[in-house]
């Protein structure tokens, strides 16, 4: 498989899929599509921009009595699930969702890495495309904020075909890892902001957009709410973290206006 550690579905995991999807219509402008399952034909809400990218579902009871928030979980290709799983656990990690098959889809299983974020690993039955990083509505970065990311990156690096860019100092703020995979592509990034900012652990997905103020003030006139930003990073792109009115963590990227 060549995209091994590819993110190639986003699910967002939620205590009110209808009031989310209210959301992410207005604030980011995602369509919707209804899908049944074809194993059970449980119902399941799609996001769409220019292609299908990810799905909403309610927050699993299980989740909630351990104190789990609403949260985007993305899905990392991997060749072998079970073998990937088993060398998770080895490493520290902690089996939130067993490996299942979805006929027709693939084998994956969601798990909390040593830290307690949370990410997931699939499989898919046939090769799968990364979503356009650069097309808008499309997730684009990834981004761990935990409290040791060179602890974290260790970890990581075992299961996916990841590979250091380089790292930042960013003064008080600490040090910003960031990687690619196998197409030399960057990815994401890891930085110890959980620690500094008293959160918990968790990975942060950054979505394209053309207009990150007018987003960002969507966002904020349906309910949710932009916790930094809109910033300049460097190399003049832009950036805003932000938090939907059921609590879930995601960000916005825009490049930089010519």
């Amino acid at each position: 498989m060549s995209n091994t550690g590819s993110n190639v579905w986003f699910d967002l995991m939620t205590t009110d899929p209808a009031g989310a999807v209210r959301f992410y219509t207005e604030a980011i402008g995602w369509k919707t599509e209804q899908w049944a399952s074809p194993d059970d034909g449980s119902p399941y809400t799609m996001w769409l921009a220019s292609s299908a990218l990810g799905g909403v579902m309610e927050l699993p009871d299980a989740a909630r009595q351990m104190g789990a928030p609403p949260q985007w979980l993305a899905y990392t290709t991997v060749v072998d699930l079970d073998a990937s799983v088993a060398k998770a656990v080895s490493l520290g990690a902690q089996v939130l969702a067993p490996a299942m098959d979805m006929p027709g889809v693939g084998r994956f299983a969601s798990l909390a890495d040593p830290q307690g974020a949370v990410f997931a690993m699939f499989t898919p039955s046939t090769p799968a495309s990364e979503p356009p990083a650069d097309e808008l509505g499309q997730f684009r970065w990834a981004e761990l904020n935990t409290a040791d990311y060179e602890t974290a990156w260790a970890f990581y690096t075992q299961l996916f075909d990841w590979h250091h860019r380089r790292t930042i100092d960013l003064g008080p703020s600490g040090a910003y890892l960031m990687w690619h995979d196998a197409s030399l592509s960057t990815k994401g990034g890891m930085c110890n902001a959980a620690k500094l900012h008293g959160l918990h652990p968790h990975w942060l997905h950054y979505i394209t957009v053309a207009d990150i103020n007018a987003v960002a003030a969507r966002i904020q006139a349906h309910g949710g709410k932009v916790l930094r930003g809109p910033t300049q990073v460097p190399g003049g792109d832009w950036v805003a973290q932000c938090q939907d009115p059921q609590g879930a963590f995601f960000a916005l990227f825009a490049h930089a206006k010519p």
